[in-house]
């Protein structure tokens, strides 16, 4: 299927790593042209992996907590390339910030880390977005719906950008542009795999997770978050905004008691 995404400029935060690259390499394929926010390098395998599919994409190094850095970089895309489509905002990290521990300073600092560049990002880039009559994706957890336990500043910021991204479908329906959320539960990203080998017994806490997943008892992939996210993202996907969708084997809606 073409998704009609051919030349079409999308920012990716976080564009390099994990879920982000996944995003990133299946925009490639489709001849989109990424740009690339990202704090760190990108390593030599991403890069092989996206110029197996093309070498029309930036990157662009920044560290989105900067936030003010935010609009120059926005501003001068669309000046060299004449136009923006597409925000995937992506960056992020579950920092454990737990409520018995956490002032009220460390809970605003992790909030600024991420929800802040998600909405600084869609700001500095709104008028471009209605001029192509874009689309807006938003990557968020399912920690904002189910909580955890011992994450608040991380499942607050989750949670206000599931609230940001029917907010904002809301203000740019007359303007033609759309704005998603995919929601993420349990992804095997190699910031997944490193979590779990903290455990004692990594293999035996895969298990304990992957059997509360009704969907065939495993982790989704990278790449199945990505294929949704930038079809959803893409013009194919016209009639679809203010959505909240769960590519999660039914971690979320369905009895994770199941047999």
């Amino acid at each position: 299927m073409d998704l009609q995404l051919k030349d079409k400029i999308v920012f990716v935060t976080g564009g390099g790593k994990g879920i982000g690259s996944g995003i990133s390499i299946a925009l490639a394929r489709e001849e989109a042209v990424p740009i690339i926010l990202s704090r760190s390098a990108i390593t030599a395998d991403f890069k092989e992996n996206l110029e197996k599919y093309t070498n029309n994409y930036e990157f662009i190094k920044i560290d989105l907590n900067e936030a003010d850095k935010i609009k120059p970089i926005v501003d001068d895309i669309a000046k060299r390339h004449g136009s923006i489509y597409g925000i995937v905002n992506n960056a992020g990290a579950n920092d454990n910030k737990d409520l018995e521990s956490t002032s009220w300073q460390e809970f605003e600092k992790s909030l600024h880390g991420n929800l802040t560049h998600y909405y600084e990002l869609v700001h500095s880039a709104v008028q471009y977005l209605k001029d192509s009559h874009g689309s807006i994706l938003n990557i968020t957890s399912k920690t904002a719906l189910t909580g955890q336990g011992k994450t608040s500043a991380y499942a607050a910021a989750k949670g206000a950008i599931l609230g940001l991204t029917r907010e904002w479908a809301s203000a740019l329906a007359k303007d033609h542009v759309r704005s998603n959320a995919v929601v993420v539960s349990e992804c095997w990203t190699p910031l997944y795999a490193n979590w779990i080998k903290t455990f004692d017994d990594p293999e035996t806490r895969k298990k304990i997770i992957t059997d509360k997943i009704p969907y065939e008892h495993r982790f989704t992939t990278i790449e199945e978050i990505a294929d949704m996210a930038v079809f959803v993202l893409s013009p194919v996907s016209s009639h679809t905004t203010a959505q909240w969708i769960f590519v999660d084997g039914g971690y979320v809606h369905l009895d994770r008691a199941l047999t």
